[in-house]
């Protein structure tokens, strides 16, 4: 079995975002050589996250007026978290609401997806770079 490991770094440069990554998991696939097998890729930080859905801007709209009722970003005194002089408290229950990871079959070479499926990196602390991992295991 092969396993190949690879990291993406985004540096968004605004607080929120979402960045379609589907191309880079393609290419790192190719990369790997893995033709039947399975890609992970996760968040290594924790006011981030990848999530899959349709590449549509209406529905990025949607989510970031969704995200932002469930947990305002305003005002950050209304998280405990942001006492320890941060200002990202929502960004930590935003992250935990949008997802850490996905797993993708992959299929004779390619990523398995369904009709209009895609990966994105989810931003909700940016201006400084963080990484995704990238994780392909199989034959």
């Amino acid at each position: 079995m092969k396993s190949f490991r690879k990291e993406l770094v985004f540096n968004v440069p605004t607080r929120r975002a979402f960045v379609n990554i589907t191309g880079q998991l393609e290419e790192a696939l190719v990369e790997s050589g893995v033709r039947e097998g399975l890609l992970l890729c996760n968040a290594m930080h924790i006011t981030a996250s990848v999530f899959i859905n349709d590449d549509e801007s209406g529905l990025h709209q949607d989510y970031e007026k969704w995200l932002e009722k469930l947990a305002p970003h305003e005002p950050v005194s209304a998280y405990q978290h942001n006492r320890t002089g941060e200002d990202n408290g929502d960004a930590h229950l935003k992250r935990q609401v949008m997802g850490r990871e996905v797993v993708v079959a992959v299929t004779k070479g390619r990523l398995d997806f369904g009709p209009w499926e895609q990966v994105f990196y989810g931003e909700f602390d940016g201006r400084r770079p963080k990484r995704v991992l990238v994780k392909i295991i199989g034959e």
